[in-house]
């Protein structure tokens, strides 16, 4: 986790660098926190917007320039409602920040207790459609992104098959199951035809899930998405694996948000059940990875069971058609 930083309200001044002119800051207090970031509201004492400061674990401040790039990115394309950078620096203990725009709302994990279904299948409408506008953001190339895309693919098979092989090679080595990862192997093997669908990579959120959708009410009492957060994890992909991992991570099994989610994104291009349920398994995968690597063994027997009942449900392979 995120180590204890508290930032004063002198600290926020000297970062803000005039950033906000003529208001004086009255309070930082945390916002949320990360398993390595943490995000705090600087309040002004005359009224103008908080912003929010992100600061980043002394092992990830790459993360700083990546943020920079990709809001930068998303303004030039006119991509919204997300922050604006307004500065970067480092904090006196020198961690690496950033400074940016306040977004009105709260997190739609918080803010759904309070929904009906209907306002719910709203937003995820919302979301569907927001990730469409994301994915007309083309990208050259396949990969991770931090200023650029790092080791490039030029092709979705040569990716995925990359990524496959390297996530299953870390849960071997973080004492994963040896039957499971051989099913995974021949699972993906029968497969990899389905990789070569997509022709051409997007700009991919790959992590939109509730906590990083805000939501807030207009005037008439209809809610709306009101941000779209954390840009940490965007890679250059298929535009699917962006709804895979929303499906994975907020969907859950809940059809009328994946009803919602299809229908507000459009038409998803080929084979789209098959390839969702392929990329969730990925998901899944990687989030395996990721807890044993940070110490969750809590959550790792759940993940294996359903990486099995993915497995499980797709055999044998039979197209599925397209999802709308």
């Amino acid at each position: 986790m995120a180590d204890d930083l508290t930032l004063l309200a002198d600290e926020v001044s000297a970062l803000l660098g005039g950033a906000v002119p003529g208001d004086q800051v009255a309070a930082c207090v945390p916002r949320t926190g990360g398993e390595l970031s943490m995000v705090y509201e600087a309040r002004f004492a005359g009224g103008a917007d908080p912003v929010i400061i992100k600061v980043y674990a002394a092992n990830e401040e790459w993360k700083q320039a990546k943020e920079a790039y990709v809001y930068r990115l998303l303004a030039d394309h006119g991509f919204g409602p997300v922050a604006r950078i307004l500065r970067t620096g480092r904090t006196k203990g020198g961690r690496a920040c950033a400074v940016m725009t306040w977004l009105p709302g709260k997190p739609l994990s918080e803010a759904s207790v309070r929904m009906t279904t209907g306002e719910i299948a709203a937003i995820y409408r919302q979301m569907g459609s927001a990730l469409a506008d994301l994915h007309r953001i083309g990208q050259e190339a396949f990969g991770y992104i931090i200023t650029g895309i790092i080791d490039p693919e030029l092709t979705n098979s040569a990716y995925l098959t990359r990524q496959f092989a390297t996530k299953l090679d870390e849960f071997a080595s973080l004492g994963g199951d040896a039957v499971l990862r051989a099913a995974i192997q021949r699972h993906v093997a029968e497969r990899s035809h389905l990789f070569g669908l997509c022709r051409r990579a997007a700009l991919c959120h790959n992590d939109l899930h509730e906590g990083n959708v805000l939501v807030a009410q207009d005037g008439a009492g209809n809610w709306r998405v009101s941000g779209i957060v954390d840009v940490e994890n965007m890679i250059a992909a298929d535009p699917l694996m962006d709804l895979a991992k929303t499906d994975s991570y907020s969907i859950r099994g809940d059809q009328v948000k994946r009803a919602a989610l299809l229908e507000g994104y459009g038409p998803a291009g080929p084979e789209c059940a098959d390839r969702l349920a392929l990329y969730g398994l990925y998901q899944n995968l990687e989030l395996w990875d990721w807890f044993a690597t940070i110490g969750r063994a809590d959550a790792l027997e759940g993940l294996a069971n359903d990486m099995t009942r993915q497995l499980a449900a797709t055999q044998p392979h039979v197209s599925r058609g397209v999802c709308l």
